[in-house]
């Protein structure tokens, strides 16, 4: 099949939407496919790229200097006086594009997809939803978010949350309305957003992982130059959080909780992987609470890498309220460690409570504290744990999630009237 992905946020930028879209499309290609992915130019001017047998167009862009890019180290803000400013803008302003319409439509007029598949709803999801719909090509959209990771997050909108998530679930819901199918990573996360009356909406929703590939996972020992080279203790337990360092991911209360677990645990390091606008806090933070020689920035990570650090650490800790799944919390189930998690957005379907993990209130914070503790006193514990944390993540294998993708992609196809490609020249 020729298929096209269309996103407004692409690899390397460190997101789930990011690196979802960009396993799936080099997943894709490997299969045997031809796939074209369209998005945002990271240099402001277009250009193509082919690399993993998938054709990547970036379209022009300018910065919004509002929010960072997700690829760039976020510095330090400047101060005065010894007090730090406010920051107004970045140096590395995230790319968008404004009007994508007519490039987008040339590039796949060029490529005649077979169908399209949607992974966004800004810009270039706007383009590609008219594009869709003018030259009636068969199209498959993924919601990966839903109102309340906008607004649960700012304190400003708490007065007009109500109204702002009826917008905002009807504006994120018409790109998955408006499809021949339509995938959420989760049940919970379609619960949130498509309404309760599914025969109203017209299109199938379809929980379906985005899925990780498990070979480059599992329970084995790191080596000692990944201690060395990111300073990493090899006789402490280490507890780990990699993801976006944003404020909606809300890492100051796990900062806040590991105050707590070095009064019990003491030689306990906590190490913080990824980056993003809330760093500088989370330093501050935990310099005011006596206990910055044991947290750790180690600021962005990639692969290989990153598949080594989860094996130094002794469970996985996470306090974001705001996740439609959760790319990160398979990979530590993959790599077979006990997860401390809050119950809020779809994390219970990751972190099972008393099963792989402890599930803790949102905003919890002694409860993320003791869980963490409970889990380093208890090897047995841990290893109980951590052993159901592998069965868990073979529910989200990155294979089983391609191959869906293929049966959705032709029954995408079939549903607008159209004909199959014949496997035999299309597939390996």
């Amino acid at each position: 099949m020729k298929i096209a992905i269309t996103s407004d946020l692409y690899y390397p930028m460190t997101n789930g939407v990011a690196v979802f879209a960009h396993n799936l499309a080099k997943g894709l290609a490997q299969q045997g496919h031809e796939v074209l992915v369209i998005c945002p130019s990271f240099k402001g001017r277009p250009y193509r790229v082919k690399r993993d047998g998938v054709t990547t167009v970036y379209l022009r862009s300018i910065r919004f200097p509002f929010y960072p890019d997700q690829i760039n180290e976020v510095p330090n803000g400047k101060e005065f006086l010894g007090m730090p400013l406010p920051r107004l803008a970045y140096r590395y302003g995230l790319w968008i594009t404004v009007d994508p319409y007519q490039a987008l439509k040339k590039t796949l007029n060029k490529f005649h997809p077979d169908v399209i598949h949607l992974q966004t709803a800004e810009m270039v999801a706007i383009a590609t939803r008219r594009y869709a719909k003018k030259y009636d090509v068969p199209l498959v959209s993924t919601g990966h978010a839903y109102p309340d990771n906008i607004t649960s997050q700012l304190r400003v909108l708490k007065p007009l949350k109500r109204p702002l998530d009826a917008v905002l679930r009807t504006y994120m819901a018409s790109f998955l309305k408006h499809s021949e199918y339509a995938t959420m990573p989760t049940e919970m996360a379609i619960d949130d957003l498509v309404p309760k009356k599914r025969k109203r909406f017209n299109v199938t929703v379809e929980p379906l992982s985005n899925g990780v590939d498990l070979s480059k996972f599992g329970p084995k020992k790191a080596p000692a130059k990944i201690y060395k080279k990111y300073h990493l203790p090899k006789d402490k337990p280490i507890v780990l959080y990699v993801g976006r360092v944003d404020p909606e991911k809300s890492i100051g209360n796990v900062v806040t909780a590991f105050a707590g677990v070095l009064e019990k645990v003491p030689e306990t390091v906590l190490a913080i992987v990824g980056d993003g606008t809330d760093r500088r806090h989370l330093q501050d933070l935990a310099e005011a609470l006596g206990i910055g020689k044991s947290v750790k920035f180690l600021g962005r990570i990639m692969p290989p890498d990153v598949m080594e650090i989860y094996r130094t650490a002794s469970l996985f800790v996470t306090a974001s309220e705001t996740e439609t799944q959760g790319i990160v919390l398979i990979e530590a189930a993959a790599t077979g460690l006990p997860i401390v998690a809050v119950d809020a957005g779809a994390v219970r379907e990751l972190c099972q409570n008393r099963k792989n993990g402890i599930l803790c209130y949102p905003g919890d914070v002694n409860a993320i504290s003791q869980a963490v503790v409970k889990l380093l006193r208890h090897d047995d514990l841990r290893e109980k744990y951590g052993k159901y944390s592998l069965e868990v993540a073979k529910k989200h294998d990155l294979n089983h999630t391609l191959k869906r993708f293929e049966e959705i992609y032709e029954e995408a196809i079939v549903l607008k009237g159209r004909k199959v490609p014949r496997k035999k020249w299309w597939r390996r």
